[in-house]
């Protein structure tokens, strides 16, 4: 190994390529077993590409064709998530989800989806007429003459679920670089060294490639060229919390070649979504909005539900999906020390749990060798532990930890002391999109306007970094140029 590629960190049984909710979920699994694992991403944080920015719809497994992995996992993966939410401590709600027909060639799509739906083993559907349909929903459209209504679809927020996955894992041991951008990876009989761009390494007897729109990349640099992803990158709207009661389940209408469509959805914290676009892209990092993607989303939304009001917007923002040639997720070993976790689009969310279980039976089949561990700890305290306390219990608990009585975000009423505890609590949180996610802190009606100096502040401090080195989202995102009162220029 040439000098200029720096010293090897460690040898590790797994390494995971990729902190999204399939890496996370992963890794959370392997952490059940005797091994040591090392989990990479190339962002400043975990959740930061697809499951950051997707519907956090728990899919229940009628869209997906009968007899590919999609199907298969959907369906197991939604059915492990109540569970594993709990134990998580992340918000889950199965409000059930409903597909709206508006004609007779609407109704045989969804007598199709049902027989699908059935053969892949979803449980509780049921075709609705319009009638039975505006008794169960409302708000939904007056244009709509029938629904499938699935029962077992539910809404989680994946970027919280992704997180604690991760923290669950180092919990029980796992480790976690970030800023690790994969540019080689070389292959002994023992095991792969896998190389980030500034020259770190790390060596791994096994490898999961989870790198999401960049999970080609990473087969070729293995030599395996049999797939390519294209990202599709999706547009929404968020609405503020007091439109979240305007529907209670997650409405679609029949899909499209491109995926389920435009939907109007609860989320698991109490806002009203509306979208996805779906738009073809060659690059694989742009996230942008348009004005077009967005009004196309509000053009549509009168078709699925009423009332729904536009003008209550908070905030916009774009996803990518990991879209592959096969048409199918692609999870498969190749040679004898990786395991292919590509082409994970919707229902990938969905299925994670399912898919990190597959996952990990692959590697034992290449020949990983361990044992279950007796002192797994699968409970974690939830981020959101405190504003679930009654107000006497908080009362109590604000007399001996002061900071948790200072409010810093106002519309999501978050105090410095759970700020604080995202900072400190792994995975940490060092960049201001990261305590967000933790805490919701900054995702109210302000957008982050009042408490963002703040929360700035508490990064600064508890990193021992100038205010001026904090980040929205790391790299070179960053927040102040320089001081204007007492420290002169950065």
């Amino acid at each position: 190994m040439s000098a200029a590629k720096g010293m090897i960190i460690k040898m590790y049984d797994a390494v995971i390529i990729g902190a999204g909710v399939i890496g996370a979920m992963t890794a959370r699994e392997l952490s059940k077993y005797n091994m040591s694992i090392c989990v990479l991403e190339r962002s400043n944080d975990a959740a930061a590409g697809a499951s950051r920015a997707n519907s956090g719809i728990v899919h229940a497994g009628f869209d997906a064709k009968p007899k590919t992995l999609k199907a298969r996992f959907n369906v197991e993966g939604s059915e492990m998530m109540p569970q594993i939410a709990e134990e998580l401590g992340v918000p889950y709600r199965q409000n059930g989800s409903l597909v709206l027909g508006y004609n007779d060639d609407d109704r045989k799509i969804l007598e199709l989806l049902y027989r699908q739906g059935q053969e892949n083993g979803v449980r509780g559907l049921e075709i609705l007429g319009g009638e039975e349909l505006r008794k169960l929903e409302t708000a939904v459209s007056r244009s709509a003459v029938c629904a499938l209504h699935a029962p077992t679809g539910g809404i989680i927020c994946p970027y919280e679920l992704t997180v604690a996955a991760l923290g669950s894992a180092m919990d029980n041991g796992a480790e976690f670089l970030r800023n690790f951008e994969v540019s080689e990876i070389l292959e002994d009989k023992d095991s792969l060294t896998i190389y980030a761009s500034d020259g770190r390494s790390v060596k791994a007897r096994y490898a999961v490639n989870a790198a999401g729109v960049y999970s080609d990349k990473i087969a070729r640099m293995v030599g395996d060229d049999s797939f390519s992803i294209h990202p599709r990158r999706g547009e929404y709207l968020l609405l503020d919390k007091d439109c979240g009661g305007i529907v209670d389940h997650t409405i679609f209408k029949v899909p499209t070649k491109k995926g389920k469509g435009i939907l109007v959805s609860p989320t698991a914290d109490g806002n009203l979504l509306l979208g996805p676009t779906a738009e073809e892209q060659e690059e694989r990092d742009n996230t942008d909005t348009t004005a077009a993607g967005l009004n196309d989303i509000i053009a549509q939304i009168n078709e699925e539900a009423e009332g729904v009001p536009v003008r209550a917007v908070i905030t916009s923002f774009a996803g990518l999906r990991a879209a592959a040639d096969t048409g199918d997720f692609i999870i498969r070993p190749y040679k004898t020390r990786m395991v292919h976790a590509a082409g994970i689009e919707s229902p990938g969310l969905s299925a994670s749990p399912a898919i990190a279980v597959r996952i990990a039976e692959l590697l034992f089949e290449l020949g990983l060798k361990t044992e279950k561990r007796a002192d797994f700890k699968a409970e974690r305290k939830s981020y959101y532990w405190f504003r679930r306390l009654g107000a006497e219990e908080k009362d109590a608990y604000i007399k001996d930890h002061p900071d948790f009585g200072k409010i810093v975000c106002r519309c999501e009423t978050v105090s410095e002391g759970e700020i604080l505890e995202a900072i400190r609590r792994e995975p940490k949180a060092l960049d201001l999109d990261a305590v967000k996610r933790r805490t919701r802190s900054g995702m109210g009606r302000c957008q982050g306007g009042f408490c963002s100096p703040r929360i700035v502040e508490l990064l600064a401090r508890e990193q021992g970094i100038p205010i001026e080195r904090v980040t929205k989202s790391g790299g070179g995102s960053y927040l102040n140029i320089c001081r204007t009162k007492g420290g002169g220029q950065a």
